[in-house]
């Protein structure tokens, strides 16, 4: 099977973490292929840059959809928490396209029940409330940033630290089961997250990952 999972900001190294991610957890047979628009913002940080950056991604998702069977994507990822241009997408293509926020929200609903998320900047946090809301409306029971900037969460390893601090207190204040992290850019962060916190840290670009290779089949 084919992968393709496209970033919808220009941040090639961004593009390259997301790649990893999903790599790490595909299965062997599984080509995974990550891919980011030339235009666009550089990173998603509110509603207008999540609205800039649908054109972009549109235009990967149609010109990979007209390769060549042999080099046409199986599944499609919309790697951003926001889930930028996922119907849209969903209208073009006849395979599978996961948005990240509802693979991760659906994943840690089944694994823990509940789930607090924790995202970049402030100015996302309605849009996770509204994507929690309408995916998994039971199982969200807070959402929380910790105002970092998307391409210093991406650049700067030490921002674990902080994100770790509002991960717990969030498990306190909200008693839920898990996080969901709420950006592309904390992928790398989930593994030592779990293990420190104790709990299932679900990263989006993994869900997605999963879900894309079981699903593929079902769409024929």
């Amino acid at each position: 099977m084919r992968l393709l999972l496209v970033n919808p900001n220009t941040t090639a190294s961004m593009t390259s973490a997301i790649a990893a991610s999903a790599a790490s957890v595909a299965r062997p047979a599984t080509v995974v292929e990550a891919l980011n628009p030339p235009f666009g913002p550089a990173s998603i940080e509110n509603d207008e840059d999540e609205r800039r950056s649908v054109p972009g991604l549109l235009t990967q998702i149609e010109a990979a959809a007209d390769r060549p069977a042999d080099s046409r994507p199986d599944a499609y990822v919309i790697a951003c928490f926001g889930d930028p241009g996922l119907e849209e997408a969903r209208r073009m293509v006849s395979q599978p396209v996961l948005g990240i926020a509802q693979a991760a929200m659906h994943a840690a609903s089944l694994a823990a029940g509940t789930f607090s998320v924790v995202t970049s900047m402030s100015a996302t946090v309605p849009r996770a409330w509204e994507l929690a809301k309408t995916y998994t409306p039971a199982a969200c029971l807070g959402v929380y940033a910790c105002d970092i900037p998307v391409l210093r969460i991406d650049s700067d390893p030490t921002t674990i630290e902080p994100i770790a601090q509002l991960c717990a207190q969030a498990l306190a204040a909200d008693g839920s089961r898990s996080i969901v992290l709420g950006c592309a850019a904390m992928a790398r962060f989930a593994e030592p997250l779990r293990a420190r916190l104790g709990v299932p840290v679900i990263d989006g670009v993994v869900a997605a990952t999963l879900l894309a290779e079981a699903l593929a089949p079902l769409a024929g």
